[in-house]
This record gives structure tokens, C-alpha cells and sequence, in this order.
């Protein structure tokens, strides 16, 4: 069997200039596909209003870190993946997309039908499945296909944060830049520090569980690295009056005694704004306002752990050249075993989670809300 491949990379995506005629329309994207955190509000016209307040200090973030480099380094990823996936006899293309910059999902969908696809992969590569961010971005895949009445033997991934191979390398690499900038995480004057992107609090009462899975992805690392003590604070985008995940960076940082924190940005797998402007200067700035050291650990986008780690993940969702089932059973890749089922926060057709199987304990904001009844 060698059935055409295509995969389609998705991620965030950010403007190539930080113009107004470019962002704007980006975070118009952004905050209508999010519009239902507002529905009393007119969602395209909230949308505009929304994006034309944020676009200048987010043009302003852009300028102060020389342009994002996020789209570049997803290009690299996904040409590496390609290389990686024909070099083990697949038949693979892999096409690099983005939510709200372009090529989009709709772009890439499209391309894949006209490259004559056998089988269409959808690859978030986001590391801890959010409902904006995975979830959507699936959806997306879902409807484009949809709207094409395209049928290929469709299939996508959704979390795989909790892989033993993707944690690992997360923790080699905190591991590696403590050791060649002569930190320890047992001197108490040090602590490990986990910078997460937020999540607005109505996603999570509908069910998704990202808080869940950032409790989870920052204790095993930290077990894995033998740190007693870590902090865990999120990046908040309080553009919209509503409920965020807490706490907030600076108000959990405020109250750490330890005089040097070493950032790790969990929710990121390439350097961009949330990276190099919100944590490198404006985190940076905060903390050395309070007399403390920031140490920010880099995103590994260019780890050929990594490319392996996603081809593993490529690999698991087709069929094999022996005829096996694609989806649903244990697979043993090069670098571990991922055991997939359906997903619970994207149920949608053909998509699987390494997260499905698994129980959870109640989302701590369901648990303050118990206790507080």
C-alpha cells in the first residue's frame, strides 16, 4: 500500500508585517471565530471593534521584536516532517496552513484534493489541546471538507501533550539550558516557572480540559527534573470582560519568594509575540521591576526529536503497508507507543486523541465552584 499522503501542519499563524491593513484583519478573525464568549454582541461588528483596540500595541510587539518569526518556523517544521515521512517509504506531502493567516486550512484542504490525496492528515501542533486553538482548527478541517464534498480517508490528531516521547524532549530541553546557564532548580533561590497561554473559563465549563492537561503537562515535567517546587501562572488576553484562567503571571510571580524564575512557555511550539514580546520584554521588565531575574527557556521548534515525534504521530493515524487498521489501537513508533481513542473535546469524524481513554479529575474551576455551593 502506498496511498498518497497529505498532511496538513496547522497552526496559528501571525501577520508577515506589522501593518495596520495586515493585523487587523488577523485579529478580526481571531475574535470572530471566538465571538460566542460575547453573545449579546454583534459578533462581526465586536470583532472589528475588538481588533482595531488591540492592533496597535500588538503592531508595537511585532516592531519590538524584529516581526514575528512563527510562520517561518512552521514552514521549517512542516518541510522537515516531509523529509522525515518520505524517508520511512511514505508517500507523504505536507502542506503548512494557518487559522488566521495565510495559506489557510481552506487553502491547504483544497490543495490536497487537487494534489489528488489519498489520505488527509490533520496535525494541530499545538502541545495542549485548547478548544480556540485544536478543537477549532479541526472543525475547520471538518467543514472545509465538507464544503467541498471531498471524502478521503480522512483523519486527525487532536492532544499528545501526554506522550511519553514529546515529554521527554520538553524536559531534555529545560534540562539542557539549566545546564549551560549554570542554574539549579535545588537552590531555593530558583524556581521552575511555567508561563501557559490562558483559556477563557466558559470553554472549560463546556467541557474541554485544558486546565487539566496543563496541571498534568507541568507536574510531569517537573517530576521528570526532579523539582520539588514549580509556579504556574497564565498569559491572559483580557480583551473581552470575561473569566480567564488564573492566576494571571505577574500576580503569581509577585508572591514567589524565589529571586530567579526559569520561564518555560509550555503551550508554544514556535517562537512568536506570546514568546519573544510578551515574556522576553514585557514579563521580563515585570519581574525585574520586583528585583528578580527572568530566565526564559526557548521553544524547541527545530528539534529533530520533534519532527520524529510528529511523524510517529502521522504514522499511527494511516494504515501501515501490512494491511493494519489505522486509528484506535496501540502503535509503537520509533520514539514510544501512542494509544489512541476518540477524542473528547473535538468529537468529530476520524478524529483521535492519546488524551480519549483517559479520566481526569474535575477541572479545578469546577472544583472552587463545588467548594464554594
Amino acid at each position: 500500500m502506498n496511498d498518497s499522503i497529505g498532511v496538513l501542519a496547522i497552526n496559528f499563524g501571525e501577520p508577515d508585517e506589522p501593518t495596520m491593513d495586515k493585523v487587523v484583519p488577523f485579529l478580526e478573525r481571531i475574535f470572530l471565530q471566538n465571538a460566542n464568549l460575547e453573545p449579546d454582541e454583534s459578533g462581526r461588528e465586536r470583532a472589528r471593534q475588538l481588533a482595531e483596540g488591540r492592533a496597535p500595541g500588538l503592531i508595537e510587539e511585532y516592531e519590538k521584536i524584529g516581526g514575528s518569526p512563527l510562520n517561518r518556523q512552521a514552514d521549517e517544521q512542516a518541510v522537515a516532517l516531509e523529509v522525515a515521512l518520505k524517508a520511512r517509504g511514505r508517500n507523504a506531502r505536507v502542506y503548512s496552513v494557518f487559522q488566521f493567516t495565510e495559506p489557510s486550512i481552506e487553502q491547504g484542504v483544497a490543495q490536497a484534493r487537487e494534489d489528488g490525496v489519498d489520505i488527509l492528515v490533520a496535525v494541530p501542533v499545538y502541545p495542549i489541546c485548547g478548544r480556540s486553538t485544536t478543537v477549532a482548527a479541526l472543525e475547520t478541517v471538518r467543514e472545509c471538507l465538507d464544503a467541498l464534498e471531498w471524502r478521503p480517508g480522512f483523519q486527525g490528531v487532536s492532544g499528545w501533550h501526554h506522550a511519553e516521547a514529546y515529554v521527554e524532549l520538553r524536559t531534555e530541553n529545560v534540562r539542557s539550558y539549566l545546564a549551560e546557564n549554570g542554574l539549579d532548580l535545588q537552590d531555593p533561590d530558583t524556581l521552575l516557572y511555567f508561563s501557559v497561554h490562558g483559556t477563557p473559563i466558559k470553554y472549560l465549563d463546556e467541557g474541554n480540559r485544558y486546565d487539566r492537561y496543563v496541571e498534568e503537562q507541568c507536574r510531569d515535567i517537573s517530576s521528570r527534573l526532579g523539582a520539588d517546587r514549580y509556579g504556574v501562572g497564565f498569559q491572559n488576553h483580557t480583551n473581552r470582560r470575561i473569566a480567564w484562567t488564573q492566576p494571571d503571571n505577574e500576580d503569581r510571580i509577585r508572591e514567589a519568594s524565589a529571586r530567579r524564575l526559569v520561564v518555560v512557555p509550555i503551550s508554544f511550539m514556535h517562537e512568536q509575540s506570546e514568546t519573544l514580546a510578551e515574556l522576553d520584554h514585557e514579563l521580563k521588565e515585570f519581574v525585574e521591576s520586583l528585583g528578580k531575574e527572568l530566565h526564559r527557556v526557548p521553544v524547541p521548534h527545530d528539534s529533530e526529536r520533534f519532527t520524529a515525534f510528529l511523524a510517529d504521530l502521522v504514522e499511527t493515524l494511516v494504515p501501515s503497508a501490512e494491511g493494519e487498521a489505522a486509528g484506535g489501537a496501540a502503535y509503537r513508533g520509533t520514539r514510544g507507543v501512542f494509544a489512541l481513542d476518540r477524542c473528547r473535546c473535538a468529537p468529530l469524524e476520524g478524529v483521535w486523541c492519546t488524551n480519549g481513554s483517559r479520566e481526569l479529575p474535575p477541572s479545578p474551576y469546577a472544583r472552587e465552584r463545588q467548594a464554594a455551593s
